[in-house]
This record gives structure tokens, C-alpha cells and sequence, in this order.
């Protein structure tokens, strides 16, 4: 039956799989959410639109499927744009619908008028298209679905002029049959195998775009060393002897690189955060595999390029992987050593936080899902923890936005109800989003979230000094965390050993609602 378009377009979101909407409603988008509730889709009340984008972003990372927000005209839109930058570095699925003023050109002085809010959304999204129609919204709904399945996914954002919203509208088509994406078969995969039979140190690089439960596998069936990206922790499980672990950005990854007689890429875009240098280091023949043809072309020259996702890659090498001979060129010692000197590196780098995060490590569930913000706590455990299963570790990496953490770990909690989910956060940053504390407490959610609190942007203070710059804004006035916590109605703790730190971190997975738990740069020293 004919409804507002702006409820017509919840029932098609829900008839394509959308359980949960972010958002915050205003007098602009209100007729989005005369659908929802009718539809059956749940939604989630931000405090700010920017928490909603990063809700959807952690439901996105943790269920794989896109993570949808409802915005207002304007400023709803602007604030959401900080996620949505996000979220296309990450390359996670959102979608973002918001209105627009009828006339934003003739007509001045308008609530909520920007000079063009659809190029604004489009500097941080796949794209960002106006539909004035209701045949033109639909289709743009359904294309941005089947790009999320088909291509590299990212934030797309539509816009829908209120009077459109508004009017009557008829209901949107059945969903179409999925496009099938193009998979690599064994065939596609011969000249890698190939190139494999004869290597004597092959590398392989697994990034977040890898995605298969078939690494571990794979890499010991042909004897190969790998690296993971920060994106890519856990691709190969715990323990896998030739591992080199996340350190891309280690210095002397580039020499061990440079060692190997055949490089493989997989799902890793090599960008400066998973450097931090301008080349890998190869010197031998790269093979890259990526969906991104931007990738594939870029400077890192690979001298085989495969356009396939890491999955169907994966299965297509297991199928055919019988008549690869075994390489022998590494060794379990060489991998160690250069993991204890690594590990040894980064503690000296920022002293007193490893043994935190092993005591930390050994009070979490082994199947908790982890989202951190921009914290040196955060940055010292990605090159320290261990991750038994991948995608169970959430950072910004690309955009590096503080404030993700909370956030993102309530649309990750909501998204795995009854498995455990944390949070990771820098005092500075937790600054940020942390009014979406209420949310968690609204929702119940059972979440620890682990505030680093360091009185400072201990990070940027450093980075000052190294570069002899007297420290300068760099500390801040910081609440009573503890207090501010119980004020929303959540419980807190303050633990002042390790010990004390553990238990409170295993009694707030259990408890009724999130538990902040403020850590200091003192506790390890109590020990």
C-alpha cells in the first residue's frame, strides 16, 4: 500500500536485512522514522550524530553486514562525516540516508542550509547521490546493497529532499536476485602456484581484505612466512611457527622482506599506516591479490595482479595446492627471534604498558571482540597481543579519529548479543564520544571499557619531543572518569593492581551494564 516514502524506504531496508537503524531524529528526517517501528527494525538513540556513524561502524565490522544511520539536514549530516571517513580508510559498509532542503539555491536562511551538503558527504563516501524520486531512492538503495556485496565496501550516503520524504509513495521492489561476485577459481590461480613450485622463501602478506579460514593451512602446506597487517591479526590463528606477526611498520620487516624470493599480497592495501615507510622492501617478484583495481596499480608494482576477493582466492590455491612442493627457506628460530627483539623494541618504546595488556590479555574471553581508539595503549597491543580469531580487533587505522572506541564497541556489542565485546580508550579521546555511555546504559550492554588514563596526549607530547618542540597543549583537565560513569548510571572501577585490574575486568562481562575501568600508568608499577 501507498505510505510516505520516508517509511517506504525502512520497509526496503528491512526487506533487504537491516535489524538495526542509528540515528537521532529531527523535523527534517522525521518521516524516516514513521516506517521503522512497522517495519520491525530496531533503533539506536545516539547522543551525537558522529556516535551513530561509528555504532554503525562497529555493527558493520562485527556482524558483516552494512551498518545504517538516519541523519537530519546539514549539521547532522556534517557530523557524521568524521565516521564516514572512517569508515572508507577501513573499508567498512554504511549506509548513510539523510534529507535535504527542497531548494537549497534560490531560497536563503533556511534551518539546517549548507551551500551543497551532497559534495560535502561525497569527500568522505564511495559517493553521495540525491534522489528525487521515489524510483530514484529505491534504486540507489539497491545499488549501494549490491556494491556493499559485490565491490570494495564503503560508505555510501543518500539524500532525500523533505518534501519527497513526505509524499505518498508506492512500496519499493522485492529485493533483486544478489549479483554474484567474480571469484577466482583454480585456473586463475596457476601462475601464482607456479611462481610458488619454485620459491625457496615465499612471504605472504594477509590484510584485512584476506578473509579466509584457510591460511593456516595454506601457509603450511607450502611452507611460507607471512606478515599480517594490523587488519589482518589473526588470519593465521595463534602459534603458527613462521608468523612475523603485525609488524609491517617495524623497521627491520623491510630487511626480512627483502629476503624472500616471492612476495604475495592479499587484501592489504600497503598504505602509510601499515608501513609507515614509502616501499614494503621487496626485492623479488610480487603477487597482489585485492578487489581495489586503485591497488593493484599502485606504486608497489606487482608483477602478478589477480582482481579477486581473499576469500575465493584462498579456496581457489587449497583446491590446487597438492601439486605445490614445500619451500624450506625459513625458519622457526629466524621468526622468533626477530618477534622477541620486536616485542623487546616496542616495550622500550613506551615503557611500563606490555605487561598491563599481557595481564589484560589473560582476564579477556578468547572469542572477545576489541574496539580501540587512538591511545599508545592501543598502539603498543597491536603489535603485542595475540589474536586467535581475526576481525575480533577494531581500530581506526586509516582515518586515525579519536573518539571511535565506545561507540563502535556498543554497535559491535549490539550486533553479538551474549558474546563478549570491550573497549579500548585514551582519556583524551574518550573525551570525545563519551556521552554514548548513556546509550550503553540504556541498552544494558555488559561492556568493560578500559580507560588508559595518562593526564595527557602522552603520544603528541612525545612526538614534541622527539622533534624539539617544547610540549605544548598537551594536557588537559580530565573528570572524575569513576564518577562521571556512575552519573550516567554505569559502574566503574579503579583498580590499582593487576590483579585487582583483572577481576574487575571479568566481573563487568558479566555484569548488567557497561563498567569503566580506569587504569593509570601507576599500576604496573604497584607490581
Amino acid at each position: 500500500m501507498k505510505r510516505p516514502l520516508g517509511a517506504q524506504i525502512s520497509h526496503m531496508l528491512r526487506d533487504r536485512g537491516v535489524d538495526v537503524i542509528f540515528g537521532i531524529p529531527g523535523v527534517h528526517n522525521q518521516e524516516m522514522y514513521r516506517g521503522i517501528e512497522e517495519a520491525g527494525i530496531t533503533h539506536v538513540l545516539a547522543r551525537h550524530e558522529q556516535g551513530a556513524g561509528f555504532m554503525a561502524d562497529g555493527y558493520a565490522r562485527a556482524s558483516g553486514n552494512p551498518g545504517v544511520a538516519y541523519v537530519i539536514t546539514g549539521p547532522g549530516l556534517c557530523n557524521i562525516m568524521t565516521p564516514m571517513g572512517q569508515g572508507y580508510s577501513d573499508s567498512v559498509p554504511m549506509l548513510v540516508l539523510s534529507s535535504c532542503l527542497d531548494d537549497d539555491q534560490a531560497l536563503q536562511g533556511q534551518l539546517h542550509q549548507m551551500k551543497d551538503q551532497r559534495a560535502a558527504g561525497e569527500t568522505v563516501a564511495d559517493w553521495s547521490l540525491q534522489a528525487n524520486t521515489a524510483s530514484a531512492a529505491y534504486g540507489l538503495v539497491e545499488r549501494a546493497f549490491e556494491e556493499f556485496a559485490l565491490s570494495r565496501p564503503r560508505p555510501k550516503h543518500i539524500q532525500v529532499p523533505i518534501s519527497q520524504l513526505k509524499a505518498q509513495a508506492d512500496p519499493a521492489p522485492f529485493p533483486n536476485q544478489p549479483g554474484l561476485r567474480t571469484k577466482a577459481l583454480p585456473p586463475d590461480v596457476a601462475p601464482v602456484l607456479s611462481m610458488l613450485n619454485i620459491a625457496r622463501r615465499p612471504l605472504f602478506v594477509l590484510g584485512g581484505g584476506a578473509r579466509s579460514n584457510l591460511w593456516r593451512q595454506i601457509l603450511t602446506q607450502i611452507g611460507a612466512a607471512c606478515f599480517t597487517t594490523y587488519a589482518g591479526r589473526g588470519m593465521v590463528g595463534l602459534d603458527y611457527a613462521l608468523d612475523f606477526g603485525a609488524a609491517l611498520s617495524r623497521p627491520e620487516s623491510a630487511r626480512i622482506i627483502a629476503s624472500a624470493d616471492l612476495v604475495v599480497v592479499v587484501g592489504a592495501e600497503l598504505g602509510e599506516v601499515d608501513l609507515w615507510r614509502d616501499a614494503l622492501g621487496h626485492t623479488a617478484n610480487m603477487i597482489r591479490i585485492d578487489l581495489d583495481p586503485q591497488v593493484l596499480s599502485d606504486h608497489h608494482r606487482a608483477s602478478v595482479k589477480l582482481q579477486a576477493d581473499g576469500g575465493s582466492f584462498a579456496h581457489a590455491m587449497w583446491a590446487s595446492i597438492d601439486h605445490v612442493k614445500p619451500a624450506n627457506g625459513w625458519s622457526s628460530d629466524e621468526v622468533s627471534e626477530a618477534r622477541s627483539k620486536w616485542r623487546a623494541e616496542i616495550d622500550a618504546e613506551r615503557p611500563g604498558i606490555v605487561p598491563v595488556l599481557d595481564a589484560l590479555r589473560k582476564a579477556m574471553p578468547a572469542d572477545v571482540m576489541v574496539y580501540s581508539d587512538m591511545t599508545q595503549f592501543a598502539y603498543v597491543a597491536k603489535g603485542v597481543w595475540e589474536m586467535p580469531f581475526p576481525y575480533h580487533w577494531h581500530h581506526p587505522n586509516g582515518f586515525g579519529t579519536l573518539g571511535y572506541a565506545l561507540p563502535a564497541g556498543i554497535g559491535g556489542a549490539i550486533a553479538r548479543p551474549g558474546r563478549p565485546t570491550a573497549v579500548i580508550a585514551g582519556d583524551y579521546g574518550f573525551h570525545y564520544t563519551m556521552m554514548e555511555l548513556g546509550v550503553a546504559v540504556e541498552l544494558g550492554l555488559p561492556l568493560p571499557i578500559i580507560l588508559w588514563d595518562n593526564g595527557k596526549l602522552k603520544e603528541i607530547e612525545d612526538s614534541m619531543v622527539g622533534s624539539q618542540i617544547a610540549p605544548n597543549a598537551v594536557v588537559a583537565r580530565n573528570p572524575d572518569f569513576c564518577k562521571l560513569a556512575e552519573a550516567f548510571g554505569a559502574l566503574s572501577a579503579a583498580p590499582s593492581t593487576l590483579d585487582d585490574m583483572q577481576s574487575a575486568v571479568r566481573k563487568a562481562f558479566s555484569a548488567k551494564g557497561p563498567t569503566l575501568i580506569r587504569i593509570t600508568p601507576d599500576i604496573w608499577r604497584a607490581e
